[in-house]
Order: C-alpha cells, then sequence, then structure tokens
C-alpha cells in the first residue's frame, strides 16, 4: 500500500474514534452525516492520491449521503 493511503486510512480512523467521544448528545441523522463525511474523506483521499480537493469533494458527499441515510432512522 501506498504511503499516502496509509496515511489517509490512519487519520481517519483516529478522527472516527475521537469524534465518537463527543457524539453522545448527537441525534441519528448528525451521527450518520459525521460517520459519511468521515468515511467519504478518507476514500476522496485514497482515490486521488491524497488531494485535497478530492478529500474535501469526498467529504461533502459523504456527509450528504449520510445525512440522507441518518434522516429515515429514529
Amino acid at each position: 500500500m501506498k504511503t499516502i493511503q496509509k496515511f489517509a486510512l490512519s487519520a481517519g480512523a483516529a478522527v472516527v474514534l475521537l469524534g465518537a467521544a463527543g457524539c453522545e448528545n448527537m441525534s441519528q441523522r448528525d451521527k450518520s452525516m459525521a460517520i459519511g463525511a468521515g468515511a467519504g474523506a478518507v476514500g476522496g483521499a485514497v482515490l486521488t492520491g491524497g488531494s485535497a480537493l478530492g478529500t474535501v469533494g469526498g467529504a461533502a458527499v459523504g456527509g450528504v449521503i449520510g445525512n440522507e441515510v441518518g434522516k429515515n432512522k429514529k
């Protein structure tokens, strides 16, 4: 695996673990959006070789998808 991909996956995992501690008061929809944004950012970084634009774009798309998925959960 390339170094940038290892870094992106490690950074994504760290963000998810650290961010989970602050999710106690979040709604299910907010949690889904945050998870989607994190996963999208990691996916965007991996697919574009660490490009900032790819990472931000992936986070935006993942956040929108997570928001829509979380809308139906109660």
